[in-house]
């Protein structure tokens, strides 16, 4: 499908958004990004990006932001498993009708939807793919199926929209979800359980041109896709990995999951406390009893390459990174 109009990227300031926007701007594609009001631009103004305001949770802010757009890829979210469910649903669902009603009126090509496969829930075995059902356990998981559930009766209704559902999205400017641990220095010290718990990750630059390349073809309306690298790194082979990526010390104790769940509670209520968002949250803790592998065959038959396709690889060159910036 060919674009001639505005793409209008919602979370535009957030981890994702940021990473789509610089994608769609690197594309000489014009962008039109929007997240709640802000006073530093330098990052939309450097990338010769509009800025437009708006707040999701407030649906009268949202209509100029559909002039002369064609193609909308919604990023626009709370991404942790700390928010309670009363303080997503704004964002998380409610921001998600609004945006799509609005798309159906002023008639816009292609809404890329990003949610999670955490709709999918815990782990049962072998690896999750978008057929499977979808039976999230934590108030996270809860508001990205029902920010779902929206899409899915708006293309019943006609909206040329494309579900995806990114992993563990890791990599330069993470500061929220279970990403953080593998794109910054944590203090996780310890290893939880037995360590051979393998993983789902992607990095965020592969996010970004995987919605950009779905928003393309024709084909993926109206479909949902898996977004995962080819790679499934044990939790200790990635945390022993983040370590030596940020040259923090590699967690050398194991503990027991029922200790670190007990621990990572008692850390959440000092954080909430706080203010802030801890680096080992409870509810994420939970989805580490089993592995967490999700099958990505969906997106690569699309013709989609990876430029990380692996954990390992990738950590190394955000290590490279991470030391030039600090020197």
């Amino acid at each position: 499908m060919a674009f001639h109009g505005l793409a209008l990227v919602t979370g535009a300031a957030g981890f994702m958004g940021s990473h789509v926007v610089e994608r769609l701007a690197a594309e000489g594609v014009r962008v039109r990004a929007t997240a709640r009001p802000r006073q530093d631009l330098a990052f939309f103004e450097n990338l010769g990006v509009e800025y437009l305001p708006a707040d999701l949770t407030r649906p009268e802010t949202l209509p100029p932001l559909f002039e002369g757009v064609d193609r909308v890829f919604h990023l626009g979210a709370i991404c942790n498993f700390s928010t309670p469910y009363h303080r997503l649903h704004p964002t998380n669902v409610a921001g998600v009708e609004h945006m799509t009603r609005l798309a159906l009126e002023h008639g816009v090509r292609c809404f890329v939807h990003v949610t999670s496969t955490s709709v999918y829930g815990y782990y049962a075995g072998s690896p999750f793919t978008e057929e499977d059902p979808r039976e999230p356990r934590d108030d996270y998981g809860r508001s990205k199926k029902a920010g779902e559930d929206v899409v899915l009766e708006r293309i019943r209704e006609g909206l040329p929209a494309i579900i995806v559902r990114p992993c563990t999205v890791y990599g330069p400017r993470c500061n929220d979800g279970a990403g953080k641990v593998f794109s910054r220095p944590t203090r996780i010290a310890a290893i939880p359980g037995s360590g051979r718990q393998r993983l789902a990750n992607v990095r965020a630059e592969d996010v970004a041109a995987a919605v950009l390349h779905l928003s393309g073809l024709e084909s993926a309306l109206g479909r949902i896709y898996n977004i995962a690298d080819d790679s499934n790194p044990t939790i200790e082979e990635a945390l022993t990995l983040a370590a030596r990526t940020f040259g923090t010390p590699p967690p050398k104790l194991r503990l027991p999951l029922p200790l670190i769940r007990a621990t990572a509670r008692v850390d959440g209520l000092i954080c909430s406390w706080r203010g802030r968002v801890p680096d080992l949250e409870c509810d994420a803790v939970k989805y580490l009893d089993n592995d967490y592998v999700v099958d990505n065959s969906r997106l690569k038959q699309t013709g989609f390459t990876f430029q990380y396709p692996d954990f390992r690889e990738s950590m190394e060159q955000l290590g490279r990174r991470f030391n030039n910036r600090s020197t």
